[in-house]
């Protein structure tokens, strides 16, 4: 990394810890990558797993609701200031993704944690769900999540989902590697489009990610995700529901924002096939950036999350108005 690529590496995490204290970790090395993590408070274990295009500074606001709980926000692989590597794109996927969530918690010593997973985030954490149940205590998701279907390739949703291609394509990186004002301008597009009405992100939210994603090399491990789940639409449009027995038995919060161009509220329907323990909280107002839209929302179902008994499903809609 050249000096001035540090120097906007360490402005950047300057700004990341400003408005909270914690403890910076790094773990060991799981398939040659680290994962950096922020770990705040004490009390019952939570993992927060942040979406793309992002990293754990997504979870600022939720951290400062969480006093009582021991909170664990990692970067994900390649993503922030966790290890990442231009080539090898299989690195990137869910299952990989979970193996690395799934040596923090080990390596941590924390006591079945609840996991929160907002956008790629809830993907990692259903993965970690369907590996290693035992390991933790519930989960907390937004969308996507299984039960889209054929759904995905409408034609209102269709259009929404050119960037799965886009990702996957070789001049993606070419164009965008090492520019900071096409960076920008890639990553303004969803933080603006995605959002519900009215939010912007904080002061200096996308200065930070501008200055993490346009490092020389970076590009090809942000669009690692999508290099790594090439087939992902493919497995999505074709995926049924498991038999009753393998439905995910963890107990399971859902958090679903009725302002999320991408996701429809309509594609909750089927959440119940995949889930054998769900609650379902509508969101209203929010947009796709749930974590950052609706930080009480998110906080108190985490913190739910670690009381809730195991009870038939159930809808526990709350009013957000625009």
């Amino acid at each position: 990394m050249t000096a001035a690529a540090e120097a906007v590496h360490e402005e950047a995490v300057r700004w990341r810890y400003a408005t909270y204290p914690g403890r910076v970790g790094l773990t060991s090395a799981i398939d040659g990558f680290r994962l950096c993590y922020d770990r705040v408070g004490a009390g019952v274990a939570a993992v927060l797993l942040h979406g793309w295009p992002g990293d754990r500074s997504e979870y600022r606001g939720v951290l400062a609701r969480l006093p009582a709980m021991d909170v664990v926000v990692p970067d994900l692989r390649g993503l922030g200031a966790s290890d990442w590597r231009s080539s090898d794109p299989t690195s990137y996927g869910a299952d990989a993704q979970a193996r690395s969530v799934i040596g923090l918690i080990e390596e941590l010593g924390l006591d079945r944690p609840v996991v929160a997973g907002h956008d790629i985030g809830s993907r990692i954490a259903v993965a970690i769900a369907r590996l290693r149940p035992d390991l933790i205590r519930a989960l907390v998701l937004t969308p996507p999540l299984p039960g889209m279907g054929e759904r995905i390739l409408g034609p209102q949703a269709a259009p929404e989902f050119w960037y799965l291609s886009f990702n996957q394509l070789p001049f993606a990186v070419q164009l965008l590697d090492g520019r900071p004002d096409a960076i920008r301008a890639f990553l303004g597009h969803f933080w603006t489009h995605w959002a519900g009405p009215g939010f912007t992100p904080p002061d200096g939210h996308l200065d930070h990610l501008v200055s993490v994603y346009s490092q020389p090399g970076r590009a090809a491990a942000l669009l690692g995700w999508y290099r790594a789940t090439a087939d992902a639409l493919a497995r999505v449009v074709t995926e049924q529901p498991p038999p009753p027995a393998e439905r995910i038995g963890v107990p399971t919060t859902v958090l679903w924002p009725d302002r999320d161009p991408l996701f429809p509220p309509a594609w909750s329907d089927q959440l119940d096939q995949y889930f054998a323990d769900l609650q379902l909280q509508n969101l209203r107002g929010i947009g796709h950036f749930v974590p950052m839209e609706a930080p009480d929302e998110f906080a108190d179902a985490v913190a739910a999350a670690d009381a809730r008994q195991t009870a038939a499903p159930r809808d526990l809609s709350r009013a957000r108005h625009a």
